[in-house]
């Protein structure tokens, strides 16, 4: 897995992933697993797939596949969120509403799911003693000038998906604050990798365009495509994930990290890039245009100093080199 895997693996502990049957939550679950780790999953499949529960254990040995419990439920619900933190050492929650244009057309139900929803797993986290890593992103920093994004940078989001993840900072604050609960905040700036969900609307765009490309047709760029994006592996996430649910740091508590690798690319560099790995370099895979969409960002970059000071986070896995893996891993 990384460099992460002998101080983890001193202690065995055990671990609660929300949102486990999604992207992000499935490579957590995988990553746990593969280290020995004691592990309950939870997801209510609204955006999750089982089919990742299943490849995930088809990947593993029988005595790792025997250490995972999954509980189907909602966050939602305060019952579901007590049941699957019980005897966690540490939280990592990744159960939400994540799609930008999704929360634009589903205010309410983001609200409900990613900030009443967080404030169910904090409660249940407290009554047992855990540690919370929660999921924030890069949209809350909105569209204001200044790249890059420091932790100290102004925010101002332009979404409900966005508002929602600030909320979340906030709450997690509070909690360490008020109730001593340890929380740590981790913004991801386009996390990609196996098991994102290439299909619909809403998918995130080197998933959607590696898809297409892979399949000899065009992607689709909204906008001009001079937006500029940080991008960062999952495996680097992951990683990110340990070192904050095992840090004895107390500066880490209540905080806030940018977690990201490399430079910005531009979005029309990134297409050159998934056709070139993809091997698809013809005039019929040349990008169709859309209408921007409302709450894009147009302009995203990370500092990540902090991460690496405090929570040792150093990514390993580049761009092109997630790229490249996730383009043979296709197909």
């Amino acid at each position: 897995m990384g460099s992460f895997d002998r101080s983890v693996s001193l202690k065995q502990t055990r671990w609660t992933v929300t949102g486990a049957a999604g992207f992000i939550g499935s490579n957590l679950v995988e990553g746990l697993l593969s280290l020995d780790q004691d592990v309950v999953g939870v997801d209510n499949f609204s955006t999750g797939h089982r089919e990742n529960l299943e490849k995930v254990l088809a990947k593993i040995r029988p005595e790792q596949q025997r250490r995972f419990t999954f509980v189907e439920g909602d966050i939602q619900s305060p019952e579901v969120c007590r049941k699957a933190c019980r005897g966690a050492s540490a939280v990592l929650h990744h159960a939400a509403v994540v799609s930008v244009p999704f929360s634009v057309e589903h205010p309410t139900l983001t609200f409900d799911v990613n900030s009443k929803g967080f404030i169910n797993i904090l409660d249940a986290a407290r009554a047992e003693g855990s540690r919370v890593v929660y999921a924030s992103s890069s949209a809350v920093y909105g569209d204001l000038p200044g790249l890059p994004k420091t932790e100290e940078s102004p925010v101002a989001p332009i979404s409900p998906y966005g508002l929602s993840k600030r909320d979340n900072e906030l709450w997690g604050a509070l909690y360490w604050q008020s109730y001593g609960v340890p929380t740590v905040g981790l913004r991801y700036f386009n996390i990609f990798g196996p098991r994102q969900d290439p299909k619909g609307a809403y998918a995130a765009v080197v998933a959607a365009w590696m898809n297409s490309l892979k399949k000899g047709r065009p992607g689709t760029v909204y906008g001009d495509g001079s937006n500029t994006r940080g991008f960062c592996h999952v495996r680097n996430v992951v990683e990110a994930n340990i070192l904050a649910g095992t840090t004895e740091r107390k500066d880490a508590f209540g905080q806030v990290f940018n977690i990201s690798s490399g430079s910005p690319v531009g979005l029309l560099d990134l297409y050159d890039v998934i056709r070139s790995v993809t091997g698809q370099r013809g005039e019929e895979t040349n990008p169709l245009f859309a209408p921007k969409r409302l709450g894009d960002v147009l302009h995203s970059a990370a500092d990540i100093s902090k991460a690496e000071r405090v929570l040792g986070f150093v990514p390993h896995v580049s761009l092109e080199e997630g790229l490249a893996d996730l383009a043979r891993e296709d197909g």
